[in-house]
């Protein structure tokens, strides 16, 4: 099956990967850090950090014409995991209904100063 890669202008990271990857109807979004387009950590505390990082996804998503509403999966990592209920109130505001399969987990982020990262898979017909 051949993968369709996306990037855009605005990638901000220097790690050598794809924002988003399809493969047939499956979207697979690479973790996405709270960072703006320069690199810059957006954010001091797990809530302002997820915002930046949901804003990221959703980026990566459109590139594949993919939204929110397509996405089956998702896998959050925190740095600390006393920061799992203020991450899940932001989460709950961009999945408010039927949200997808998810796992959490605690662990160290390669970046100083990332609090949180999210990877996502999205079913997305073309």
């Amino acid at each position: 099956m051949p993968r369709e890669i996306f990037n855009h202008k605005n990638a901000s990271s220097s790690v050598p990967l794809s924002p988003a990857v399809r493969a047939g109807d499956t979207v697979y979004i690479s973790g996405q850090v709270p960072t703006d387009s320069g690199g810059n950590i957006v954010g001091s505390n797990v809530s302002e950090q997820a915002h930046q990082v949901f804003k990221n996804c959703q980026a990566a998503l459109a590139l594949a014409d993919a939204s929110f509403d397509d996405v089956v999966k998702v896998n959050v990592y925190l740095t600390d995991v006393n920061n799992f209920a203020a991450m899940n109130e932001v989460y709950r505001s961009y999945f408010p209904d039927s949200p997808p399969a998810r796992t959490t987990v605690g662990t160290p982020l390669a970046r100083l100063g990332l609090l949180i990262e999210i990877d996502m898979v999205a079913y997305a017909p073309k």
